[in-house]
């Protein structure tokens, strides 16, 4: 299995020959979809809308949120199609990794005119969620 940084610069290099070639403007679940499927051709495991549930003090919130794309069970991938990110894509991307334990994602926002302005990666500084009687279920 290939490491962190060798599977998100194969992310980084499919998600930019995608916005190349389809350019800005498509929903956010095609770019989703054709990301995921270059990703196993190359022989990835990938998951799509990877379903998350959650408990807070007693309640379970099944599939509380999904994860767009899940490569090799280590890499989350949020992806967006706005004309521009703004900061809380990045807090939820950074829910989600801290919820999962999971120490980096790709932010990637196919709606600008470039990709390079829409591309983030986010580091999980292990800090807690907002509460930690919030955890997920397994």
């Amino acid at each position: 299995m290939a490491d962190s940084e060798q599977i998100s610069g194969d992310v980084i290099n499919v998600a930019l020959r995608l916005h190349r070639e389809l350019g800005p403007g498509l929903l956010e679940n095609v770019y989703e979809a054709i990301l995921a499927s270059k990703l196993a051709e190359m022989g990835y495991r990938v998951a799509r809308q990877q379903p998350i549930n959650i408990e807070f003090e007693g309640l379970r919130f099944d599939a509380a949120f999904r994860i767009d794309i899940l490569v090799e069970d280590c890499l989350l991938v949020e992806i967006k199609s706005v004309e521009r990110l703004a900061p809380v894509h990045g807090k939820q991307l950074l829910t989600y990794l801290r919820l999962t334990k999971q120490p980096v994602g790709l932010l990637i926002n196919f709606g600008g005119e470039t990709l390079k302005e829409g591309l983030r990666r986010v580091v999980n500084d292990y800090r807690p969620s907002a509460s930690p009687r919030l955890r997920v279920n397994k």
